[in-house]
């Protein structure tokens, strides 16, 4: 079963870096990113969210 990613759906242009109570919905426990294919999201998305994650990890957000 395909899930619809959750920013094209919502319609959802920017993704920022610092709310992180967004972001750590697409962490694992071990604060890994998980894959799209657990998250639903498509590629151009996951690739915003990954480099998000990252560059709170380099805020000492996350």
């Amino acid at each position: 079963m395909r899930k619809d990613c959750y920013f094209c759906k919502n319609n959802i242009k920017e993704i920022d870096f610092k709310d992180t109570n967004m972001l750590s919905r697409y962490l694992d426990p071990l604060k890994k990113i998980k894959s799209p294919r657990y998250t639903g999201n498509c590629a151009t998305h996951q690739r915003k969210i990954s480099n998000s994650i990252k560059r709170a990890r380099t805020m000492g957000l996350i």
